[in-house]
């Protein structure tokens, strides 16, 4: 039994799409110490090219998604699409570096899969679990439940 029904996929929601703007405004423009540029050099030494156009894809991808997953709109298809980028980068990046991040920041060795692994973990939830309580996905499924009843009521005849 949980406390408070609905309100862990908010938290859920808010906290990853956050991490996700965070990590995709920087592939679109030039704040926080990104850019496209430098986004499409990573993943053209990750051997996926061509670099730029798939830093400013990816990047909208991430941002985008982040933001919808904030609002709570499309969850499972913003969900749906973090989730590939993150498996991608996993796969292309920080598999060949193990498990665990670079906490000491050692020179030369990358990060592990880790950190992927807890954000696809938390991208699945809310496939799987929706978006919970305060999102436009919830707005718009009891819009759709209201019109539903009311179409009943007419075809009854019971208005």
């Amino acid at each position: 039994m949980s406390i408070a029904p609905g309100w862990g996929h908010l938290v859920l929601r808010l906290v990853v799409g956050a991490i996700f703007v965070a990590h995709g405004l920087p592939m679109l423009v030039p704040v926080l110490g990104g850019s496209p540029a430098a986004a499409a050099a990573i993943l053209e030494s990750s051997g996926l090219s061509p670099g730029y156009p798939l830093a400013l894809v990816g990047g909208l991808i991430v941002a985008a998604g982040g933001f919808a997953l904030i609002v709570g709109a499309f969850t499972t298809i913003a969900a749906a699409a973090l989730s590939t980028v993150v498996i991608v980068a996993a796969w292309k990046v920080h598999l060949a570096h193990g498990f665990y991040l670079n906490w000491r920041l050692a020179p030369g060795v990358g990060h592990g899969y880790e950190y992927d692994l807890a954000l696809v973990g938390a991208l699945v939830c809310l496939v799987l679990a929706g978006p919970g309580r305060i999102s436009l996905d919830e707005r718009r499924a009891r819009r759709r439940e209201a019109a539903a009843a009311g179409r009943a009521r007419l075809r009854s005849g019971s208005v």
